[in-house]
């Protein structure tokens, strides 16, 4: 792929902009030498203003997502690309988040420009887990864990009864649940099943990739290699 392609691709600009940037000698080789929009050169060896180039298609990212902002790409309101860099917004193919998080959830978000991953990740048959952990407004009756394990648990609204789900108790009104579906808004509605509700909710991991030992702070992301991708397909 020519390079005026790919780095308009990255989401830097336009063609006709990165058409630019090159007339403007902006984009260089590792050694400062000006590339050409027709060059086809390594991928890491390219630099845009001496700074490295984005990674390619295959982008994984695991974000830190703080409460109050939404998965949405047209919210008025914060969203979760405003944390990322904005050219990231206008890559081809769309970097897009897997699965979501209600804007009163925090924890791991990942975002893929690779289809086929997303998907993979967010099947029912894959059954991945998503571990959370709750603060509840009341103390646990003491029988969550049975009902949620039960698989026979359904929905306010639904017919379909729920997969098991494993709840550990971590305190009167601390738990850590994993679930290994994705329907709306669904760790609330399941505790609000058992007359509680959630008063902060927390995703702390997504198959066995942690986010503790990611190490990100709110609103920090990193970028994931194929062995922590991986991870997330881990029991």
């Amino acid at each position: 792929m020519k390079l005026v392609r790919l780095i308009a691709n990255l989401g830097y600009g336009s063609r006709r902009e990165v058409a630019l940037m090159f007339r403007e000698g902006r984009i260089t080789d590792a050694q400062g030498e000006v590339l050409y929009a027709d060059d086809r050169v390594p991928h890491e060896t390219v630099r845009v203003d001496g700074e490295a180039l984005d990674p390619p298609a295959g982008l994984v990212i695991a974000l830190h997502k703080p409460t109050g902002y939404t998965c949405s790409t047209r919210d008025p309101a914060r969203m979760v690309y405003d944390l990322l860099p904005p050219r990231f917004r206008l890559r081809n193919p769309l970097l897009s988040t897997v699965g979501r998080l209600d804007r009163d959830t925090s924890g791991l978000l990942l975002l893929t420009d690779d289809g086929q991953l997303l998907h993979r990740i967010i099947s029912p048959k894959s059954r991945v887990p998503k571990i959370y952990e709750a603060r509840l407004a009341q103390d646990l009756r003491g029988d969550e864990a049975e009902l949620f394990a039960s698989g026979t648990l359904v929905l306010e609204s639904e017919t379909t009864p729920l997969a098991p789900a494993s709840l550990n108790i971590l305190g009167p009104r601390h738990a850590r649940l994993t679930i290994t579906e994705g329907r709306y808004h669904q760790v609330r509605r399941m505790f609000a099943a058992t007359g509680n509700a959630v008063t902060q909710l927390q995703r702390v991991a997504v198959g066995a990739l942690a986010l503790d030992e990611l190490a990100l702070e709110p609103g920090q992301w990193c970028a994931l290699d194929e062995v922590q991708v991986a991870r997330v397909f881990e029991p």
